[in-house]
């Protein structure tokens, strides 16, 4: 569907409408595209085929990525003993760094040609790298970062998209509900589902979850067994069997723009908004430190004296209670507005950074944190996304949430390196020092959070004395529950 008027006077408000985004999104706007639209199966059995084939894309792509801290944990104790903590967690973030920095730039691919090329040649770089990886040499660093860091996360970009082309034509409310659509698997869940949009893709985006349960444990199970080499291959050729079915079942069904335009990757004058500046700078400080637990969990437990067999069991649980926060923040935010969602979850996140995990000196407590910081942390992203969209026009979405992304993705660069730099030595200070940075840095987001909620809320301005009003732009009361 076209634009409505009310929203074309919110881009004039912003003063976006002749951004090359916005015209790349009029231009797009064609007769057969609305038809396409107008005619979504939502269902039926090759849309949910595409769900299928979506979900086994994550699997196989994110839920590798949120594997690694497995793969820190073998690599500071076995294969890369000479290198420090936080050279192997670059590695690691590296990963996140390309998929975060990538996407906006593989949005436009996927807008002009969909998973033609993305997926097949994304696929074959995932599954390659994981074989490189298992060639790798002791204490051989650089080995381990071109492939299990660079090519990798390289490939993990190419399946990681953000499509503005497609919210440009869902109606707000779905697009609020689950803006998230990065990876063109996921993406292309628009092309096929309106009304059952928001389910299809919380069923989708579980995979990754899924994935960061399965690997771990493959890792753990197969390294004693056939040794290091050999598990790798083999969680390689399980990846291989998950992608195979992607790109047999993924496909896309509205027409494609056939040209590719990077100039719309990232649009700048959000930062006019004081409410997106605060959203891309609480983005920064969350995803600073939000992945530390995720890359230093399993090594905490061992430090803590928990036994190999029940420490590489922490992050497949970790990540199995990220499912159900995968696929819930969407239906929670739209009922209660995204920073009402947001801000507890950073907050309850700190909390347990502080008041669980720093005082954690058992089984118990460390699997409790576990269980808790897996369920509030999985919101992170697609509420950050959802907040976006709530304070963006939806032409100019997909080059916004790109901006926010360059933030996120130089946070996840530089903070589990900078955790493991804190960490010299595997002991009561050094694991002190990574603990009260990672509660500090959730703090700070949660802090600014707060300051956003404040911008977006004229309620709550009006009861603090705070005169500033967005510019330009109404209160969104579905977002901020005003």
């Amino acid at each position: 569907m076209a634009a409505t008027d009310e929203e074309k006077q919110q881009v004039k408000a912003y003063g976006n409408v002749e951004t090359p985004s916005v015209i790349s999104a009029k231009a797009s706007d064609t007769p057969a595209l609305e038809q396409s639209l107008e005619d979504v199966p939502d269902g039926g059995l090759a849309a949910w085929t595409v769900v299928l084939g979506s979900t086994l894309a994550l699997i196989a792509s994110t839920g590798m990525a949120n594997a690694y801290g497995a793969f820190q944990d073998y690599y500071e104790s076995t294969l890369l003993p000479s290198s420090s903590s936080a050279s192997i967690a670059l590695i690691g973030s590296l990963q996140y760094f390309l998929l975060f920095a990538g996407s906006p730039l593989t949005g436009r691919i996927f807008d002009a040609y969909g998973i033609t090329v993305l997926m097949p040649l994304g696929s074959f770089l995932c599954v390659l790298s994981m074989m490189m990886a298992s060639l790798a040499q002791k204490d051989q660093a650089y080995q381990l970062f071109l492939s299990h860091g660079v090519l990798f996360g390289v490939g993990m970009a190419l399946m990681y998209a953000s499509s503005p082309r497609v919210f440009s034509f869902i109606d707000i409310d779905a697009q609020r509900r689950h803006p998230a659509s990065f990876n063109p698997s996921i993406a292309v869940l628009g092309h096929w589902f309106r009304r059952r949009r928001a389910t299809a893709i919380g069923v989708a985006l579980g995979g990754s979850s899924i994935g960061g349960v399965i690997f771990p444990i493959l890792l753990q199970r197969l390294v004693p067994v056939v040794g290091f080499p050999w598990a790798v291959r083999s969680i390689a050729f399980v990846m291989l069997a998950c992608f195979v079915v992607s790109c047999l079942t993924v496909r896309t069904r509205l027409p494609l723009s056939g040209h590719v335009s990077w100039r719309t990757a990232v649009d700048l004058h959000g930062f006019k908004d004081l409410r997106y500046v605060l959203a891309a700078v609480s983005g920064f400080l969350l995803f600073y430190a939000v992945y530390t637990p995720i890359f230093y969990i399993e090594i905490y437990a061992s430090f803590r004296g928990v036994s190999p067999t029940l420490s590489s069991y922490l992050l497949p649980i970790l990540n199995a209670a990220n499912v159900l926060s995968r696929i819930l923040p969407g239906l929670a935010s739209d009922r209660f507005g995204a920073l009402k969602c947001f801000v507890p979850a950073a907050t309850v996140c700190t909390v347990l950074v502080f008041g669980l995990w720093m005082p954690s000196r058992n089984v118990g407590s460390i699997i409790a944190f576990s269980v808790l910081y897996g369920l509030f942390s999985g919101v992170f992203l697609s509420l950050l996304s959802t907040h976006v969209a709530s304070i963006t026009p939806r032409e100019v979405f997909g080059a916004r949430l790109g901006s926010v992304y360059v933030f996120v993705a130089i946070a996840t660069l530089a903070g589990t390196p900078t955790a493991g730099a804190l960490l010299n030595v595997a002991d009561e200070k050094h694991f002190e020092r990574l603990i009260v940075f990672t509660g500090a840095m959730l703090a700070l987001g949660t802090v600014v959070l707060v300051g956003a909620a404040v911008a977006g809320n004229v309620g709550l301005r009006e009861k603090l004395g705070v005169v500033w009003a967005p510019r330009g732009a109404d209160d969104d009361p579905l977002a901020e529950g005003s």
